[in-house]
């Protein structure tokens, strides 16, 4: 049985563009707060931890991943039971809400311990909704794919990262280009966070405008949605949800060492480079990040997913640690040329990420799997990465230390795809029938 769509080529790309839109508003929202914990708030919310501060500052990441699980089972509870569409705007307005709060927030200077509390909860609803965003915009747009093109449409909501990530370093750079270091650290950094409340509105009109899948919606005019997709998910499909997450790590570990602003911490802090400078350079490092995120989607609609994501895992161990030789240099030109071939790797392992994560699982489940492989996945590996890598390379007096570590994680993602099966020419289908196929077909084989 085919894919059951009878939309057209401009209605596919309007659906994923809208999907690519929401997400990248979505880690817009997201990646200020990671970037402004390595550059503000060490200083302005958890000051009296001395030498610490930073360390503590990065661990409030970690602690809103721990969350990201929860938004990914409401979101995929819901999303599998009413439909993919209602779970996009839901959680593109939790998302933007909470950002422009924390644009808000006082200093402990002002109210004290209440201060870094009402952030750290502000940011537990940020993770809340990144748990839960994701899953809806990857499946809006496989769903709607055709067959044999799932990997380039499910490409864009992958480029919401990047685009989201370049936004984030270009809103920042600007700011702290126009202040002096005293205005960015007293009022500047704020102006990126209430923005979210411009970016969101137009996410929402956005958003409004996308259908819902046809592959959901024809499960549900059959009557065949699960009652419950969480116990479903967990009785039938519980190790694609594990191999998933730990495919995911692999690639958000890395990742996160310039979304979770690890490296522009380290070379503002330990490099002593502008912060201006390094936010251009990372600027300059997403749109490489953005071409070959594309590049990986469309190219695992011709050699298969798990082909594409073995290269990027290869890419991601070989250019480890030459490329944190480079960011040693403190040289500008260099320091660009690191990042730029250190996001091949990445986007390899991330493009293809909607297309594989949809084909693991049957329609009725498919919103749960792929959102808590994806929430997981980010637990596993992004929560902690700036936290960890700050650590290591306070306590070893080395940067290789991190990249000792992060190819560790690269191994494991390496290692799991190949207990995965390949699916790119497998139809989605909503049909109990075609579910108990896809069931025996979509296994971790031994």
């Amino acid at each position: 049985m085919s894919q059951p769509s009878t939309a057209t080529g401009r209605q596919h790309r309007t659906v994923a563009l809208a999907a690519m839109a929401g997400t990248t508003i979505e880690w817009y929202d997201f990646f200020i707060y990671a970037l402004c914990t390595g550059l503000v708030f060490g200083k302005v919310f958890f000051e009296g931890f001395g030498e610490d501060s930073l360390i503590i500052s990065f661990a409030t990441i970690g602690i809103s991943f721990f969350f990201r699980p929860v938004g990914a089972a409401v979101a995929g509870h819901l999303g599998d039971r009413l439909g993919r569409r209602a779970m996009l705007i839901a959680t593109l307005v939790l998302m933007g809400v909470s950002t422009t709060l924390i644009g808000l927030v006082p200093t402990r200077d002002s109210i004290g311990v209440t201060a870094p509390v009402i952030l750290v909860f502000l940011r537990i609803l940020q993770g809340m909704s990144a748990g839960g965003e994701w899953g809806g915009a990857a499946l809006i747009a496989v769903e709607h794919a055709p067959t044999g093109k799932r990997g380039r449409f499910g490409a864009f909501p992958q480029l919401g990262a990047p685009l989201g990530l370049l936004l984030a370093n270009g809103v920042l750079a600007l700011i702290t280009a126009l202040t002096t270091d005293e205005q960015f650290l007293s009022w500047g950094w704020r102006i990126p966070f209430l923005l979210s409340v411009v970016l969101v509105a137009a996410g929402f009109v956005i958003r409004r405008r996308v259908e819902e899948s046809p592959v959901y919606q024809e499960l549900k005019d059959t009557g065949e949605r699960a009652r419950t997709p969480l116990a479903t998910l967990f009785r039938h499909h519980w190790p694609l949800v594990v191999a998933g997450a730990l495919l995911f790590a692999a690639n958000n570990a890395v990742g996160y060492m310039t979304t979770g602003g690890y490296v522009q911490a380290y070379s503002v802090n330990h490099l002593k480079i502008n912060p201006t400078t390094i936010l251009i350079c990372v600027m300059i490092a997403a749109v490489g990040w953005l071409a070959s995120t594309l590049a990986g989607g469309i190219w695992s609609d011709r050699i298969g997913r798990i082909r594409v994501y073995r290269i990027g895992f290869l890419i991601q161990l070989a250019w480890m640690f030459p490329f944190f030789a480079l960011l040693n240099t403190a040289n500008t030109g260099l320091i660009v040329l690191g990042l730029v071939l250190y996001s091949i790797g990445l986007g390899l392992t991330y493009g293809p990420q909607s297309a594989l994560f949809a084909e693991l699982y049957p329609t009725a489940v498919r919103y749960s799997g792929a959102a808590l492989s994806y929430a997981l996945g980010a637990v596993l590996g992004g929560a902690f990465a700036p936290m960890i890598a700050e650590a290591l390379q306070t306590s070893t007096g080395t940067v290789y230390s991190v990249g000792v570590y992060l190819a560790a994680v690269t191994l494991v993602g390496l290692t799991v795809t190949f207990f995965l099966k390949e699916r790119r020419d497998t139809p989605l289908t909503g049909t109990e029938a075609h579910a108990e196929q896809y069931d025996e077909q979509a296994t971790v084989t031994a």
